[in-house]
C-alpha cells in the first residue's frame, strides 16, 4: 500500500502565512507541521512509499522532507502548472505511480491516528465522513445511497453528509478513477475537482463511508482553521483504548497490535480468566496471574484488568473506552456475536471499533501447535484438573475408552451464549474399559491393560484424565498404582470404599457387596497420598453408602473421615432416579466443608442439569458411560440392517463417511 499526498496548491486563503512556504509546512506546534505529522502517521502504520505532488515552493518542500530522516521512500511529482490547475491535474501527473492500494489525502488535512487507522486498514475502498458535523457551505459533501458514496461535491445538500478528503482506494478503484481523470485532463478540464471525475464513474467504484463522528479530521483552509486546529490538538483528550487477550504466548503479532493501539490512546488490556479461555479454546498454559503480569510488563500498556467472560459487556460498561481494538478475525466464526455485542454497546456512548488485519503467519500457527503439544505432556496434563477446579465452579468430564472416543471428548464443542461449551476432562471407566474388551466389570481386566488404554488416549489428546481405580486393590498395591498414574499424567484416581470381588454398583443390593470399614479405607487413602510425588495428583474417595442403602449418616461420616485421611475429593454415588438424596448429601457436606471438591455421576438421575448440581456444591460432574451406551445400539442396528438386506447400502445413512472420521485424527498432536 502506498500513500498519495496532494501538495501542489498555493494556499492563497491562508494569507501572509503562506507567503514564503507551502501550506503543508505550516507549524501546528513546536514539534510538527501538517506534513511532518502526516508522514509520521503514515510511517507508524507501516506505509513505506509515499508520492507527494508539489508545485508552489516545491524546492522548500522537498528539502524539508529530506531533513526529516524518515524511513519512507518519497517520490515527488512536480506540477509546473500549479497556479492554473487544480489537484485533478496533479493526480493525472502521478498516475503511473498509483499501481497499488492507495491512501489518498489532501496536504492540508489534520486527523487523529484512529481516523487514519480506520481508513487505512479498511478492507474496502472508503472515505471519511462525519454524521455529527454540520454540512459545510463550501466544502465537500458525500451523497450516500445503499451504503455507498455515489457523489462527492460541494453543491449537493440532499441525502448528503460532511466529507473530508481522506481516502483508501483499492488498486482497481484508483485505476478506474484515474482513467476518468485522464479523460478530463486530456480534454482540458484541469481546473475542476478530481471528485468531478469520480462522479462520472462512481457506479463502477464501491467507496464506503467511514463515519468518524466526533473524532478529528479537518482541512486547514485559512488562518481561522489553523488557530482552531492548534487549540484542538492542544486539548485533544487521551482516548481510552480497550483490548482483550487470551494468549499465553506473546509473539510479534500481538506486540504489533498493542503498538498500534498505543497510538490511539491509553491502552487497557483485559486478560481473559482461565475459565473464560477454557470455554473458548484450549486450556491456557499459564494461569491468569502470570498472563496478567506478562502484559503489565509490555511497553505501551497502561493498565491490565481481568475479563471474566468472553463477552466484553461487563468491562465496557465499567471502563467506557472510546476505542476498542481487535484483529479482523472475529468478523466471522465463533466470535462474531461478541463483535456485534461490542459494536452495539459502544455505539450507545459514541465509542469506536478499530480492527486491524489479523496476524496469521505460519510461525504463529507453529507456536499454537507447540502449545498444544505441551498441554499433552504428563506434567502439564496432570496439573490441569487442579487448575480447572481453582478457576471454574464446575468441571465436566466425559467417558473415553480408546483413542477415538478421547478425540471426541477433546474436540466436541457447541456454541453457547457467544462462546463455546466443551468438556474439561476425560473419565476412563473400569466399566467401559472392560465392556469395550467384552469382559465383565469385576476387575478381570488387569491394571496393565487399563494403563494401555490411558496410553492410547494420551497419545492423541491433551485434556486431563480421571481414572476409575475400582477398589484400589490392596494398600500396598495401591501405592504403586498411584505412582504409575501420576507418572503417566493422570490427574485423579477415584477409588470406592468396597472390598472383595468387585460387583458393579449398578446392581446395588441385588448382589452381595462388602463395604470397607472406615479405618481400612482411610489407611488405603493415606498409603496412596504418601506414595505420590507431586502436589497436583488427586485421590478421590468414592462412597457407596447410598448405593448399599446404609443411610445418609453413614455416607457423611465416611466423607469426613476420608477427607481427614487425606482424600482430595469426595464422590457420592446413587442409583435413584431422583437426585434428592444426592442434593441432601451435598447440602449437609457443604455446611461443614466448603472447600473439598465433590464429585457426582448423574447417570440414574439424568434429568438434573450441570447448573443444578453446581448450585448445591458439586465441582466435578462425570458423564460416565454414554459413548459406550451410544455405540452399541448404533453398531447393532448397522449389523442387523446388513443382515436383513444382504448388502450395506441401506445402512449408509447410519454411518459417518470415513473421511470425516479421519479428520478427527490429528497428523500429530
Amino acid at each position: 500500500m502506498k500513500a498519495l499526498i496532494l501538495n501542489s496548491g498555493m494556499g492563497r486563503r491562508m494569507g501572509e502565512i503562506t507567503n514564503n512556504l507551502p501550506k503543508c509546512l505550516v507549524q501546528l506546534n513546536d514539534k510538527e507541521t501538517i506534513l511532518s505529522r502526516q508522514l509520521h502517521q503514515l510511517s507508524e502504520i507501516g506505509i513505506e512509499e509515499v508520492i507527494i505532488t508539489t508545485g508552489y515552493k516545491s524546492d522548500e518542500l522537498v528539502s524539508y522532507c529530506n531533513n526529516l530522516n524518515l524511513s519512507i521512500d518519497i517520490k515527488y511529482i512536480f506540477n509546473e502548472k500549479y497556479s492554473e490547475t487544480n489537484y485533478i491535474y496533479s493526480m493525472y501527473l502521478a498516475r503511473e505511480e498509483l499501481d497499488d492500494d492507495i491512501v489518498l489525502m489532501h496536504g492540508d488535512l489534520v486527523f487523529e491516528n484512529v481516523v487514519l487507522d480506520k481508513v487505512a486498514f479498511s478492507k474496502d475502498s472508503c472515505v471519511v465522513v462525519s454524521s455529527t458535523s454540520d454540512l459545510p457551505e463550501k466544502d465537500f459533501k458525500a451523497v450516500l445511497l445503499d451504503g455507498r458514496v455515489r457523489k462527492i461535491s460541494i453543491n449537493d445538500f440532499d441525502r448528503a453528509i460532511a466529507l473530508q478528503p481522506l481516502y483508501k482506494l483499492a488498486k482497481k478503484d484508483i485505476k478506474t478513477w484515474i482513467k476518468e481523470i485522464e479523460k478530463f485532463c486530456e480534454a482540458g478540464n484541469t481546473s475542476c475537482y478530481a471528485e468531478d471525475a469520480f462522479n462520472e464513474c462512481s457506479d463502477q467504484i464501491n467507496i464506503k463511508p467511514i463515519d468518524i463522528k466526533r473524532f478529528i479530521c479537518k482541512e486547514v483552509d485559512n488562518a481561522e482553521d489553523l488557530a482552531a486546529i492548534k487549540d484542538t490538538l492542544l486539548s485533544l483528550p487521551c482516548r481510552n483504548v480497550y483490548m482483550c487477550f487470551s494468549t499465553d504466548i506473546v509473539h510479534s503479532g500481538h506486540l504489533s497490535i498493542i503498538k498500534r493501539a498505543k497510538r490511539l490512546g491509553k491502552v487497557t488490556i483485559g486478560v481473559l480468566s482461565d475459565e473464560a479461555i477454557s470455554k473458548y479454546k484450549r486450556f491456557p498454559l499459564l494461569p491468569y496471574s502470570e498472563r496478567k503480569e506478562m502484559f503489565e510488563n509490555i511497553q505501551g500498556v497502561d493498565r491490565v484488568v481481568c475479563q471474566d467472560k468472553l463477552s466484553y459487556k461487563e468491562n465496557l460498561v465499567k471502563y467506557k473506552p472510546e476505542i476498542v481494538v481487535h484483529g479482523d478475525d472475529w468478523v466471522q466464526g465463533i466470535q462474531q456475536n461478541i463483535r456485534t455485542e461490542v459494536i452495539d454497546l459502544i455505539q450507545t456512548y459514541g465509542g469506536e471499533l478499530v480492527e486491524y488485519p489479523y496476524s496469521d503467519k505460519p510461525q504463529y500457527r507453529e507456536y499454537e501447535k507447540r502449545a498444544r503439544q505441551m498441554l499433552g505432556t504428563s506434567d502439564m496434563r496432570r496439573a490441569r484438573l487442579c487448575r480447572a477446579l481453582e478457576s471454574k465452579n464446575s468441571v465436566i468430564a466425559m467417558e473415553a475408552h480408546n483413542g477415538l472416543t478421547g478425540l471426541l471428548v477433546e474436540n466436541t464443542k457447541v456454541e453457547e451464549n457467544g462462546g463455546i461449551r466443551q468438556f474439561d476432562a476425560m473419565w476412563v471407566s473400569s466399566l467401559c474399559d472392560s465392556t469395550s474388551k467384552g469382559k465383565p466389570d469385576i476387575e478381570v481386566v488387569d491394571l496393565t491393560s487399563r494403563l494401555q488404554t490411558i496410553n492410547e488416549i494420551c497419545e492423541v489428546t491433551t485434556k486431563p484424565i480421571i481414572f476409575d481405580g475400582d477398589t484400589g486393590g490392596l494398600p500396598e498395591h495401591f501405592s504403586y498404582t498411584v505412582r504409575t498414574l501420576e507418572r503417566m499424567g493422570v490427574s485423579m484416581v477415584i477409588i470406592e470404599d468396597k472390598k472383595g470381588l468387585k460387583k458393579n454398583s449398578l446392581f446395588g443390593n441385588e448382589v452381595e457387596q462388602t463395604q470397607c470399614s472406615i479405618e481400612e479405607f482411610c489407611m488405603k487413602i493415606a498409603t496412596g497420598k504418601k506414595a505420590q510425588k507431586t502436589d497436583d495428583f488427586m485421590i478421590c474417595a468414592r462412597i457407596e453408602s447410598l448405593i448399599l442403602e446404609k443411610g445418609m449418616e453413614d455416607a457423611l461420616n465416611r466423607a469426613f473421615a476420608f477427607r481427614d485421611a487425606g482424600a482430595d475429593a469426595i464422590m457420592i454415588h446413587s442409583r435413584k432416579k431422583d437426585p434428592k438424596e444426592i442434593f441432601e448429601f451435598a447440602e449437609a457436606f457443604r455446611k461443614e466443608d466448603t472447600a473439598t471438591p465433590l464429585v457426582v455421576v448423574p447417570t440414574s438421575f439424568n434429568e438434573v442439569t450441570d447448573e443444578q448440581l453446581e448450585a448445591v456444591g458439586f465441582n466435578i460432574i462425570i458423564y460416565a458411560n454414554h459413548f459406550t451406551r451410544a455405540e452399541v445400539p448404533a453398531m447393532q442396528k448397522v449389523a442387523e440392517t446388513i443382515l436383513k438386506n444382504h448388502r450395506s447400502k441401506e445402512c449408509d445413512d447410519l454411518c459417518m463417511p470415513f473421511k470425516e472420521i479421519i479428520r478427527l485424527i490429528p497428523d500429530e498432536l
